[in-house]
């Protein structure tokens, strides 16, 4: 088969369009012949050198796919050869064939096209585990999502508003801002301009929010802690804006607030399993019913991996930039 490896870490064009070999699936694994898979941060970060994969993970980049189960391993019951499904992986989705545990295969849900769903799996992974299920976001409280025009961002901002949250959200331009209001935002912040901080605790009458979800880190710590209302949870999911700040562990005290960071890609494989478990559960019908919808800035071929890269970086997408195979 062929997939894209980083045979050295650099820039866009260290990704390289390369033959290797097919996977096989290993006992409880399905190897997926992909049809899609779409651009994470993550990636950039293993294209530069800065983010390996884990040990037991292919090679190359891909964090989710979409496509057709080709292969069983033993072991495996409730899937046949055939079946269209998507996946979250710990990698290797920048590929013709990726294998899979079967814990982390979801089918495809209804009304979405199989290319579409290659860019399914890992935002709504992200964003089901770390806002409502580490988080515990409920009916009437607040959400803050920085980077509301992600993929992260546009699906939380959709499933908080489907859970009766209110949801505030930066972004840097006034489009990406109508983007954000149109799926659902009520406060939409331009963190070029505005100080979060302020527009938050002013429409919530100096209350602040409930739930924050950041993927900036240092930069933002202590304006997230002043942004947080008493009893709330930030959530910690990215290092934009840098990996070391300074926490006022008084704030958090007074308020009786929390902050968490986690991370999805070296989970073991059961906290895999039951995050995906809960998504088929909790998101798949939102998707089904239309209350949420995946937001696809643009599809590119997968040999094409370099010029998404770029794109992404960049910072003028809205939603996934995906790659499909063909």
């Amino acid at each position: 088969m062929y997939a894209i490896t980083v045979p050295e870490p650099g820039g866009p064009e260290a990704l390289v369009w390369t033959e290797v070999d097919d996977p096989h699936p290993g006992p409880g694994e399905v190897v997926v012949e992909v049809a899609a898979t779409a651009v994470n941060r993550a990636d950039i970060m293993q294209r530069q050198g800065h983010y390996p994969p884990p040990p037991d993970a292919p090679p190359y980049p891909g964090l989710e796919c979409s496509g057709v189960v080709a292969e069983l391993g033993a072991g495996v019951s409730g899937w046949a050869v055939g079946d269209e499904v998507c996946a979250l992986l710990a990698g290797g989705g920048y590929a013709e064939r990726v294998a899979v545990p079967v814990g982390q295969l979801m089918p495809v849900p209804a009304g979405v096209d199989l290319v579409t769903a290659g860019g399914l799996p890992e935002v709504a992974c992200t964003v089901w585990s770390n806002v409502f299920m580490t988080a515990g976001l409920r009916a009437g409280e607040s959400l803050l999502v920085h980077g509301g025009s992600s993929g992260i961002g546009t699906m939380a901002i959709q499933l908080a508003v489907r859970a009766g949250a209110r949801v505030f959200c930066t972004a840097g331009t006034a489009e990406k801002l109508a983007r954000c209001r149109e799926l659902g935002a009520e406060v939409a912040i331009n963190y070029r301009d505005e100080d979060f901080v302020e527009r938050a605790r002013a429409a919530t009458d100096g209350r602040g929010v409930d739930v924050i979800l950041d993927n900036m880190g240092a930069k933002y710590l202590p304006r997230n802690v002043a942004a947080l209302a008493a009893g709330g949870r930030l959530v910690v999911i990215g290092l934009q804006g840098g990996r070391k700040g300074e926490l006022d562990l008084g704030a958090l005290l007074t308020k009786r607030a929390s902050v968490t960071a986690t991370s999805l890609r070296a989970r073991p494989a059961a906290e895999k399993a039951r995050i995906v478990a809960e998504v088929v559960a909790n998101v798949w019908p939102g998707v089904a019913d239309g209350s949420v919808r995946p937001v696809v800035d643009r599809v590119l071929r997968l040999s094409e991996a370099a010029a998404a890269h770029r794109l992404v970086e960049d910072g003028g997408h809205i939603g996934k930039v995906l790659l499909a195979v063909r």
